[in-house]
């Protein structure tokens, strides 16, 4: 049986962006509770190298949004990462909820095969619908919710496994 490409596709990526929601208005009672200001928590790193908070949530709305564009055919929603606060991460994580729920499964179902071309630093890369779904788009989807997660635990924010996952779709 083939996959179902909306499936594990839009559904997942809702239920993580609004969980990352989630997370993100516990990190703003945390400041809030603590008297630490909010831009300490997005300023945050797990290492030098790594990418602040603020940024990891960028990218993760960034995935999600650029893989459905390019299954559906659509363009995506313009985001230009200039987000400094946690409501404008929420506006931003709202944004590309909003964009998701409007696609429709029959714009996304049958495009394992379909042809995708990415220009990125290293040159053009070539990819099925399916590769870069599974192998590409997903897997950083996950990295840099989880790394956003991460940073606000070892912050000390009180976060839990059930606020990374937040509420699965309804079948």
């Amino acid at each position: 049986m083939p996959i179902s490409m909306y499936a594990v596709s839009v559904p997942v990526f809702v239920q993580h962006l609004i969980a990352l929601s989630g997370v993100l208005d516990k990190a703003a009672a945390h400041a809030e509770a603590k008297k630490v200001d909010p831009s300490v928590l997005l300023n945050m790193r797990l290492y030098p190298d790594m990418y602040p908070m603020a940024r990891q949530v960028q990218e993760a709305t960034k995935h999600a949004a650029r893989v459905s564009s390019l299954l559906a055919g659509v363009s995506a929603p313009e985001f230009p990462n200039t987000e400094t606060s946690i409501p404008e991460l929420k506006q931003r994580i709202g944004k590309t909820v909003e964009f998701l729920k409007g696609l429709k499964p029959a714009q996304i179902e049958g495009t394992e095969g379909k042809e995708i071309k990415i220009k990125g630093s290293s040159g053009e890369r070539t990819y099925t619908g399916q590769s870069l779904l599974l192998g590409h788009s997903l897997p950083n989807f996950y990295f840099h919710c989880t790394t956003a997660y991460d940073i606000l635990r070892h912050a000390g924010v009180d976060l839990g496994k059930r606020d990374f996952m937040g509420t699965p779709p309804k079948s």
